[in-house]
């Protein structure tokens, strides 16, 4: 019954993941996010390519499923199943992690999706809601100081790590540190097009977020 509840955790995870907002919404639009600027399926892009918005509605939806996936599948598992109930944060963490892979590679828009930053916030913020602001003040802190979102986003992602074990319970449960490393992983992974561009010097700046600028 317990591999029966990790399995439906990690497939529900997944499926409510690939419901990605931009692609989602482009679809009433009539426009595919995935053709328009970065080609990315994510908020920045949105934000960029179809105006603030849309990139609110998708970044509400992305953060949603992250949130739900977490927090609802765990307790719909939990009423269903005779497992114990302590396996709760293991299932939040395996159907929290499988909704940041349904995002990046979603099973509704052939495994073409967004880089599952938005998604893994949601799912931090149920699981580990002490790490949330954290990361955004380095997310913040980075976009000011150089104008790179990827960036940022990449060092926030990194900071969890840290974060979450310095801020959380004492002894913090282990799904929790297995998560903050898994996600990490993946958000250098799904922007390694950002730092790649950042070493030869071709990546775009978020210029109205810098205000740390250099003199000339």
């Amino acid at each position: 019954m317990i591999w029966l509840a990790l399995a439906i955790a990690i497939l529900g995870g997944y499926l409510l993941g690939s419901i990605s907002g931009s692609l989602l919404l482009g679809a009433f639009r009539g426009v595919d996010i995935r053709a328009m600027g970065s080609g990315n399926a994510g908020g920045t892009n949105a934000l960029r390519s179809v105006g603030w918005r849309f990139a609110l509605a998708v970044v509400v939806i992305d953060l949603g499923k992250g949130a739900l996936a977490a927090a609802l599948l765990p307790w719909l598992i939990l009423a269903l199943l005779p497992v114990d109930p302590e396996l709760r944060i293991l299932l939040g963490a395996l159907a929290g992690f499988a909704a940041v892979v349904g995002h990046i590679w979603p099973v509704y828009f052939r495994f073409r999706g967004g880089k599952g930053a938005g998604t893994a916030v949601g799912v931090i913020a149920v699981l580990a809601p002490w790490s949330v602001l954290p990361m955004f003040l380095v997310w913040v802190v980075t976009i000011i100081g150089t104008g790179y979102v990827g960036l940022a986003t990449v060092l926030a992602g990194l900071s969890l790590v840290p974060l979450i074990w310095l801020l959380g319970p004492d002894p913090l449960p282990a799904p929790l540190g297995w998560l903050a490393i898994g996600l990490a992983i993946l958000l250098v992974y799904t922007h390694r097009g950002n730092l790649a561009r950042l070493r030869d010097g071709s990546e775009n700046r978020f210029e109205k977020a810098r205000i740390l600028r250099r003199r000339r």
